[in-house]
């Protein structure tokens, strides 16, 4: 064969396998074979620059079973044979990769080895240049993933419940506090489904209108939600924002359901707060206002009581109403007394205080009380009595103030539990405990019971003071009172207050 057809022909060879389209470490290697072979050479070894042109990394021809190692410089390339020869692949200026052919071959194929370099160059050039978009386009997807993994994160961190719907109502995201919440889906059950088919608790045309209302408006919608769950019921504000991809289309809709109960708890503490400041300001002027009045009045009954004695014969009904109004004159004054525990609450030093003896001296109190005989009292007091700080005095009143009522809510008998403890958990706190077999507090009242003037007792029978004084004097002491009741199982109020050091 011609010198210049035996070349031509292995240019062509290599074109055809440079447009084979193969992946570019089969189609460098094939390129080496092809080229080992139309020179003759026993082994060939191609040396090409790694991305970003740090190193130089070889390809052999036949496949070598223990490849030389990468390069820095092509000078430090180890010869292939001693008597083989080394053609330079250059592309624009830049010396890009080597051939190294061992042994020289003789014939006149060899001769197209600068042709076969020339061709090569660009070749590989463009190889390096696509493996360096190739690396930066993975770097930048693994940079996107991270990103998404860290909004992901930031979503499924918040302590509210999250999910965005579409045009089509379809659910499109679904957060962690959505999964863990009181319906527990987890996202891949509802991530693609209509969010009717998934959210029961509002009817579908309720639920689609309010979407609709953000799609058509773009305002954010508000609104609360009851839930019952596990025998209590929860409180959340729901917040639907407008989203909006591209343009001024809506296109999605992000939910935010935020639990409120313990602020709705917290709104109820401010008001009771407030309505007690008010009692207090209405009873500064009551003193002086009643007060005066009323000792007139009691003074007058005395005075009128000693002239029907001096008599000895007057009616005995006029005793009898002079008694009545006595009575009334010391009840309404006993009222005046409570009201103004609120605006000049007694003060009392604070100091370490026994729960256990406390409880001791108010049941000692109480023992003779016609109330208490129709009762099983019992003493679940904790074996070392533990000690809060605060007011020895004020803390009777309290203490005597539960168990009366609890004595009242078992008119027919019953049992009453008193007990002590430390709180589990916080090392800070002890807590006192009066808890009935009566029948319970309404669900209607519960929310009530601390405000003055309200009571479920029969007109005479109390001022619906009690409780709201218990309540100032425990929120004084920085503390606080739970209340667990239903109907038909009695009621438990628990004081927790601050341990003494």
């Amino acid at each position: 064969m011609p010198a210049e057809g035996g070349a031509l022909a292995l240019v062509r060879a290599v074109a055809r396998l440079l447009n084979a389209g193969m992946a570019s470490d089969a189609t460098v290697a094939a390129v080496a074979e092809s080229v080992r072979q139309g020179v003759g050479a026993q082994s060939l070894t191609l040396w090409m620059r790694t991305p970003g042109g740090a190193t130089f990394r070889p390809v052999c021809a036949p496949p070598a079973r223990v490849l030389p190692p990468p390069v820095h410089s092509l000078d430090d390339a180890p010869p292939a044979d001693r008597a083989g020869s080394r053609v330079p692949l250059e592309h624009e200026g830049l010396r890009i990769g080597l051939l190294d052919v061992s042994p020289a071959p003789g014939n006149a194929a060899a001769e197209g080895l600068p042709v076969i370099a020339d061709l090569l160059a660009p070749y590989l050039a463009s190889l390096e240049l696509s493996e360096d978009l190739a690396g930066e386009v993975a770097a930048q997807s693994r940079e996107i993933e991270a990103q998404e993994h860290f909004i992901s994160l930031v979503i499924d961190s918040l302590p509210v419940g999250l999910y965005v719907v579409d045009r089509d109502y379809r659910i499109q995201i679904w957060n962690r506090k959505r999964e863990t919440g009181t319906q527990g889906l987890r996202r891949g059950e509802v991530v693609g489904r209509p969010v009717f088919d998934v959210l029961t608790r509002q009817s579908r045309e309720q639920l689609r209108a309010e979407f609709d209302r953000v799609f058509a408006t773009g305002e954010i919608q508000q609104s609360e939600l009851e839930v019952k769950h596990g025998g209590e019921v929860r409180y959340f504000r729901l917040s639907k924002i407008p989203m909006r991809l591209e343009g001024d289309t809506i296109t999605h809709v992000i939910t935010i359901g935020e639990d409120v109960t313990d602020w709705r708890g917290v709104q109820a503490q401010i008001l009771q707060a407030e309505k007690l400041a008010a009692i207090g300001q209405l009873a500064a002027g009551v003193m002086h206002e009643i007060n005066n009045p009323l000792a007139t009045i009691g003074a007058c009954v005395a005075a009128i009581q000693a002239r029907v004695e001096d008599a000895g014969h007057a009616p005995a009904d006029i005793a009898e109403y002079l008694e009545i109004i006595d009575k009334e004159v010391e009840r309404c004054t006993g009222i005046v007394d409570r009201l103004l525990d609120f605006s000049r609450p007694r003060s009392g030093a604070r100091a370490p205080v026994a729960l256990n003896p406390l409880v001791d001296e108010t049941l000692f109190l109480l023992k003779h009380h016609h109330r208490f005989k129709r009762l099983d009292v019992v003493r679940e007091l904790a074996a070392e009595s533990p000690s809060a700080l605060g007011s020895r005095e004020q803390l009777i009143q309290v203490l005597m103030a539960l168990m009366l009522n609890a004595a009242d809510a078992m008119e027919h008998g019953g049992r009453l539990i008193v007990r002590t403890g430390r709180v589990d958990g916080r090392p800070g706190e002890v807590f006192l405990e009066v808890a009935d077999t009566g029948p319970g507090v309404a669900g209607a009242d519960r929310d009530r019971i601390f405000e003055p003037f309200f009571t479920t007792k029969p007109p005479g029978r109390g001022t619906g003071l009690g409780l709201s004084i218990c309540y100032a004097i425990v929120e004084a002491h920085r503390g606080r009172i739970e209340v667990d009741s239903a109907p038909g199982r009695g009621a438990r109020f628990r004081v927790h207050l601050p341990a003494a050091a």
